[in-house]
């Protein structure tokens, strides 16, 4: 059986290629960094930030900044040393081997960096059982535990379906499949907190950061089993058969990925080869049990440019991995009880059962639609928002003041901020509404300018303005403008194991020049804070615009809007949707109306496609691919 291995290249040309740019021009802007950090008096947070700063920033003499740091990074098992009576050269080691953990979570070791010149080695067991220890430890809720007695016949079913399996090693694939409000994430954390606190290991993974967020111990399929991202660049998972991780791996007795209705074929089939190759068996994801989780009716992978049978083609109900699946449908809504009329809708809506009109809109609940109200003072405004502008339309501050009423009260409790959130089909409309907000939002305005540079310097000097009005899908943008108790997303995995993985929502707790202070307010970590510096981040490959460039920046974005696809798999308390153009992929529409319990907990804004046209109605556009649904079922 060939090895996979673990491959860093990428990794490497993109610190080689901001070193070149000098956009780690020196250990100067790390150290203003650094102490910058230490004022808060955080030891644990600031060890953390130091294996950041190694691992993306490439200091040109990183022993030096030990020696400068090693007090106050050590500060807090210095002051344990009376009681534990270590000696400095034992609380060095502990200091090391936390930045360690950090840096190894990223696939590096700090060995790499030459700190100390007698740099700690792991010993063979701590180096091939940190993973299994480190899932070992998740802690089980008492909560959780008491799941399994509140499971419906459904959910009871397919509990007692999964379990034997594990208990007796029998290698099965399930999918778990129910429209949002069925319990799918109750059911997942009942059979985690069962496993665990009966010493299984169990595995639990999501498609997209927000729904791993929810899922205790959750991690992205791509950060925990290094799946790449590029399949035209490599087809296989970029994991050693030598790592702890794979040890993990062959000693896990559950894996389960939630929203796998929005991974590609490819990925699927990628974790696939991997537990075979682990496992050394041709059996169907080596022999393991493995339990899959989504929903058809929702958005499907994400790939531009792509008729829409590529797209389905690109689908897991195309793989031949779908057959082999035993089907678990959840049909009993959880959430009817709050609203039976909503949760029929919202089926109707993805099942594409919904009535249409000859240009194929379906009519929305009048109650859920913001209505037009004085259409000629509306006509006689911008119908696009812009923050240097006071000519917001009337009717889109009626959508904010139902989704935040009143964000003096958010600014000082963000936490009754965070389950709010303002949906819409693009990432323009998302950008010009986080701007907006921003600017409402009480407090001091704080603006971090970015540092463009081409990876080509020839070009620099051309393009460096249009490198600064450019706003890359996945890059923050150019200028970053935020206030202390605001709602952030974070678009890199920092620390996946930590709760920091593309896509964590954060509040922002403390602004300074080099270092914003948040704290991650969902899922297991939640209330945990921690430093983020500025990083370099490399635009993707396929970027339209055709210059690739290094942008240094903090990798996060305002978060009170955020595109519909990046909700998937999120239950919120108020939800407002914004259509300044109608819905453009399958399941767009059902996903954005069913992330609230109850129809009044929606509102729906959709403006006109013209000024020449006058909206009255409450009719947009529902895009529903029945093959999808005919192939699930």
């Amino acid at each position: 059986m060939k090895e996979i291995k673990l491959s860093l290249s990428c990794k490497k040309v993109e610190r080689e290629a901001a070193l070149e740019l000098g956009l780690l021009e020196s250990d100067s802007y790390i150290e203003e960094t650094l102490e910058e950090a230490a004022g808060f008096q955080m030891p644990s947070s600031l060890r953390f930030l130091f294996a950041t700063l190694l691992l993306h920033c490439a200091p040109t003499n990183p022993s030096l900044l030990w020696e400068k740091f090693e007090m106050v990074l050590s500060r807090d098992f210095a002051r344990a040393q009376v009681q534990t009576h270590c000696s400095a050269a034992e609380i060095r080691r502990k200091v090391l081997f936390d930045i360690n953990k950090s840096l190894q979570h990223m696939g590096r070791h700090i060995s790499e960096y030459k700190l100390v010149a007698d740099s700690i080695t792991l010993g063979c067991h701590e180096s091939m059982t940190k993973e299994v220890d480190g899932e070992m430890n998740i802690v089980v809720s008492p909560e959780d535990l008491l799941i399994a007695s509140k499971l419906n016949a459904e959910q009871k079913h397919a509990y007692d379906l999964i379990l034997p399996s594990v208990f007796s090693s029998r290698g099965q694939s399930f999918f778990i499949d129910g429209p949002g409000g069925t319990g799918k994430t109750f059911l997942y954390r009942s059979l985690l907190a069962t496993l665990r606190s009966q010493g299984y290991i169990a595995i639990a993974v999501a498609t997209s950061g927000v729904a791993a967020s929810l899922l205790p111990g959750g991690r992205t399929v791509h950060s925990r089993f290094k799946i790449p991202l590029d399949f035209s660049r490599n087809k296989t998972c970029q994991l050693s058969k030598q790592s702890s991780m794979a040890q993990l791996i062959i000693q896990c007795g559950l894996f389960l990925w939630d929203e796998a209705s929005m991974a590609k074929r490819d990925t699927i089939q990628a974790f696939d080869e991997l537990l075979k190759d682990l496992m050394e068996t041709s059996d169907s994801f080596g022999g393991k049990v493995v339990v899959f989780g989504g929903d058809f009716r929702q958005t499907l992978p994400v790939i531009q440019g792509v008729t829409k049978d590529q797209l389905i083609q690109a689908s897991l109900l195309h793989s031949s991995l779908w057959s082999s699946m035993h089907k678990i449908k959840l049909k009993h809504n959880m959430r009817a009880v709050l609203d039976p009329a909503f949760s029929r809708f919202l089926l109707a809506v993805g099942e594409g059962a919904e009535l249409v009109d000859a240009n194929n809109q379906i009519c929305l609940p009048g109650h859920m639609v913001i209505p037009f109200h004085n259409i000629k003072r509306f006509f006689r405004q911008v119908l696009y928002i812009s923050c240097a502008s006071s000519h917001v339309p009337v009717l889109f501050h009626q959508l904010i003041a139902y989704t935040f009423p009143d964000l003096n009260l958010y600014s000082s409790n963000p936490y009754e901020m965070i389950s709010r959130c303002i949906l819409t089909p693009k990432n323009t409309s998302v950008e010009d509404i986080n701007e907006m907000m921003i600017q409402r939002f009480p407090g001091q305005l704080f603006t971090y300018t970015s540092s463009d540079q081409t990876v080509d310097q020839r070009f620099q000097a051309d393009y460096e303005d249009f490198l600064n009005s450019q706003n890359p899908k996945g890059l923050p943008p150019h200028k970053l403008m935020l206030k202390e108790s605001c709602p952030l997303i974070l678009l890199r995995n920092l620390n996946p194991a930590e709760g920091l993985c593309n896509g964590t929502r954060l509040i922002c707790r403390q602004l300074r020049r080099h270092t914003i202070c948040a704290e991650i307010a969902f899922g297991q970590h939640k209330g945990k804070k921690i430093f983020i510096p500025r990083i370099p981040l490399q635009t993707p490959d396929n970027e339209k615009n055709g210059i690739p460039f290094i942008r240094r920046q903090f990798p996060v974005r305002l978060c009170f809007a955020m595109t519909i696809n990046k909700a998937q798999g999120q239950t919120l308390d108020y939800v407002g949707v914004y259509l300044k153009e109608p819905v453009f992929s399958h399941g767009q529409l059902y996903v954005a109306l069913s992330r609230a319990k109850t129809a009044d907990a929606v509102k729906v804004l959709i403006l006109p496609g013209t000024f020449a046209e006058i909206k009255t109605d409450c009719k947009t556009r529902n895009i529903v691919f029945d093959e999808i649904l005919q192939l699930s079922n």
